[in-house]
């Protein structure tokens, strides 16, 4: 039994040197143990205990163990989305398509196999919680030594997403200074490097006026008459709410929702016309062509 373990927060390429290293030896998955490191004693997935076994249909000395092994360029995608999952099988998951695929380069198309469905799913799962940093990460301002502006952000992601996403926040927020911390790692930014750790965060006790404007802001675009729970807990979990300081507002918002609704219907239209109707109007009336009587 050869035992690999990693420290597994996301790094595609860490796994991908063991994985290497293994097929070279020509371990089958069974013949393979992942962990990662500081994991819980126990956390190993094995799917039973046996020696390496040869690829079917290989020769693995000639093969094998010179190196020679390819995959789809599909298949390395898939695998650095999922060994973002905080899931620990995703190190034996990603091994098993890996071995499978030397003997089946269109096991990936098949969306029916187990495995497959299993790292798609894990993909689909990490690329939501991509989505959600993207969204609700919420900036505060701190002392600045320099002329750039700088803000610290925190967020709790479900995965190991941190340098996946830091790249987007780089291109968005490049004029100022940035630090995001998680407790799945940080990233950081100064104007001239990006910087990524993979050791878990605190989180900092900041606030600043822009809390304010993020609630301001949202109770102005709150329409009650269209409120939806569920749909809106879909976009903006519970779990995120704690982090967000708009979502303070939210239990209010929806307990006053159906009361706000009666008072817009017993508003009514308003019978006052609006402050330009008059000018475009008669802007209208000038526009039309002159007809002539017959």
């Amino acid at each position: 039994m050869k035992r690999f373990k990693l420290r597994g927060r996301g790094d595609y390429g860490e796994w991908r040197d063991a994985a290497r290293e293994a097929l070279r030896q020509g371990l089958s998955p069974r013949g393979v143990e992942w962990g990662a490191t500081g994991a819980q004693a126990g956390l190993f997935d094995t799917n039973g205990v046996g020696r390496g076994e040869a690829i079917p249909g290989f020769n693995a000395t000639t093969d094998i163990r010179a190196g020679v092994f390819t995959v789809p360029s599909a298949f390395v995608e898939l695998s650095k989305a999922v060994l973002c999952h905080s899931d620990p099988r995703r190190f034996d998951l990603c091994y098993r398509l890996l071995w499978r695929l030397q003997t089946d380069r269109h096991l990936l198309s098949v969306v029916s196999d187990p495995d497959v469905a299993l790292a798609q799913a894990f993909a689909k799962s990490v690329g939501r919680d991509t989505h959600k940093m993207k969204a609700f990460v919420r900036f505060r301002e701190i002392p600045a030594p320099g002329p750039r502006r700088a803000f610290v952000a925190w967020f709790e992601p479900e995965h190991f997403i941190v340098a996946r996403t830091a790249g987007f926040f780089q291109r968005r927020f490049n004029d100022m200074d940035w630090l995001i911390a998680t407790p799945k790692g940080s990233a950081a930014w100064d104007g001239e490097a990006l910087r990524v750790s993979d050791d878990p965060a605190e989180k900092p006790d900041i606030r600043d006026e822009t809390d304010d404007l993020w609630r301001t802001y949202f109770a102005n675009i709150f329409n009650p008459a269209r409120l939806k729970v569920q749909a809106m807990q879909s976009e903006m979990p519970k779990k995120y709410w704690k982090n967000l300081p708009e979502a303070e507002l939210i239990p209010d918002l929806i307990r006053s929702a159906e009361q706000r609704v009666r008072d817009m219907k017993e508003r009514g239209a308003s019978d006052t016309a609006p402050r330009f109707h008059d000018r475009l109007q008669q802007r209208a009336d000038q526009s039309e062509p002159k007809r002539s009587r017959v």
